[in-house]
């Protein structure tokens, strides 16, 4: 076993230099064709070089993979193109290159801060080498880009990036006026025509750009943004609707965990949005058989009390792999479909392995390993907060009596136990992470589970009082009330 093990790390190993090897010459053979295109579009040869040195930083510094590194060099490529053609057939004016498009759309697809004041940086210079050598323009650039990238920062509607067009419009015209705060320039017709009007329309313009090709961006590069959730948390989507008809019990269940993981990743700085949508379509797998499983079953008795323990696992287990060929089916991103197949991590069905062990022969052996999913442990942070929010609302949900003591103790013992278990190994939480996160689901829960007050019932005789009709007597007036 040990001598297979070897085997399988050497050939790991080798595949993992093989790969670095071809990288390292795809990244070589575009370097050398981007020197010889700037030589003889009779560009700049600092253009390469510090593309160059920008890499190595990223690799280096920010331990990128190659494939962002295309990504980036790709977007950087499309603006050399576009300054490229403004300076050489002077098309268009050179401050109308969408620079800070770049910025938004890095900000937007990847959201790293840093990585978008990086490429910022990037594209700012490079569009002032091709434009001559202008510092000027490289200055206006940037800081228009690092403005649009802080206002879309975690943005998740359209009239965010709209507004980030303006700020973008509004600091350039205010860094050029900066540049040249002399009366007879800011007055002049010059400036109104040659640098406010095209500064002002490159901001709306590379917003709307954004907003354009934003969708093609996610494709090609294989992520997902704010944006594309949101389309996915809207409870009309037909695998939802679907679900709400099919198994109402899951698609509660699916919401209340989505609430739960929601305000849990927002404690420990995970990605709320992802947590929620994610959760949502966690269980897509028990559309096939919803009445298997409890949430679903509407009669006292369960499908499973006439089925062999062996088989009950087939059908709970069976749901994940399900799940993950509808969600493939939907075409939804793989970050959706590691929700779908990470939410159990490789955890015990606890319930049908001690029903198989009470259940077995004299001297029959019952191999846990049997009875657990299969898996992958959670591998973000976002997908184990998931795992401990579905454990815990279904937990919680059982107690016959949701005091606020006893969901503190039954989130701390799923939490403790999920991470005896080995199943948080391979996610980046932390202890502290942890706490907040037990915390978080008990005041959710407590809240959720309160007990309400019980009103008192009316009295039987105010009841008899007003049904009980009048008596003749008594619409006789008596002779006090006669007198005045």
């Amino acid at each position: 076993m040990s001598l297979f093990s070897a085997l399988l790390r050497r050939m790991k190993n080798r595949i993992l230099n093989n790969l670095r090897i071809a990288n390292a010459i795809i990244l070589s053979v575009l370097f050398v064709a981007l020197t010889v295109f700037c030589y003889i579009a009779k560009l700049s040869l600092a253009i390469p070089l510090f593309l160059l040195v920008l890499g190595v930083y990223c690799v280096l510094a920010r331990k990128s993979d190659y494939r962002l590194f295309l990504n980036l060099g790709f977007l950087l490529a499309i603006l050399l193109f576009l300054a490229y053609t403004s300076n050489r057939y002077a098309f268009y004016s050179n401050l109308l290159i969408p620079v800070s498009a770049v910025g938004l759309l890095v900000i937007i697809l990847y959201n790293d801060l840093y990585l978008a004041l990086l490429m910022s940086f990037a594209a700012s210079i490079l569009t002032g080498l091709v434009a001559g050598n202008r510092l000027d323009i490289a200055v206006i650039y940037f800081i228009a880009s690092v403005v649009g990238a802080l206002r879309v920062r975690n943005a998740r509607t359209r009239s965010e990036l709209i507004n980030a067009g303006f700020f973008i419009s509004i600091f350039q015209v205010l860094c050029v006026t900066l540049l040249n705060p002399f009366p007879d320039f800011i007055f002049s017709r010059h400036f109104l025509l040659d640098y406010f009007r095209p500064l002002f329309i490159n901001g709306l313009v590379s917003a709307m750009i954004v907003i354009a090709t934003l969708k093609v961006f996610e494709y090609l590069f294989g992520v997902i943004t704010n944006f594309s959730l949101l389309e996915l948390s809207d409870l009309n989507h037909p695998l939802l609707k679907r679900m709400i008809l099919e198994a109402p019990g899951t698609y509660h269940h699916s919401l209340l965990v989505g609430n739960l993981a929601e305000i849990a990743a927002n404690a420990v700085g995970a990605n709320a949005l992802l947590c929620r949508v994610g959760s949502y379509y966690h269980d897509i797998g028990k559309i096939d058989k919803p009445e298997y499983f409890v949430e679903n079953q509407i009669f006292e008795s369960s499908k499973h009390d006439n089925l062999e323990p062996t088989m009950s696992r087939l059908v709970i287990f069976n749901h994940v792999i399900n799940g993950v060929e509808v969600a493939k089916k939907y075409h939804f991103h793989p970050a959706i479909i590691d929700f779908v197949q990470q939410h159990h991590g490789k955890s015990l069905m606890h319930y049908f392995y001690q029903k198989a062990i009470s259940e077995a022969r004299e001297g029959e052996a019952i191999d846990e390993q049997t009875f657990r999913y299969p898996g992958p442990k959670p591998q973000t942070r976002e997908t184990a907060i998931m795992m401990l929010a579905d454990s815990v609302e279904g937990a919680c949900r059982a107690l016959e009596e949701p005091t606020p003591p006893r969901i503190d103790e039954t989130v701390r013992k799923i939490i403790n136990n999920k991470f005896i278990d080995g199943q948080l190994d391979e996610c980046s939480l932390t202890l502290k992470d942890l706490e907040v996160i037990g915390m978080t689901f008990t005041r959710v829960l407590s809240a959720m589970y309160h007990t309400r007050v019980k009103y008192p019932e009316r009295k039987n005789e105010n009841a008899n009082r007003r049904s009980k009709p009048p008596d003749a007597n008594s619409l006789t007036p008596s002779p006090d009330s006669s007198q005045g």
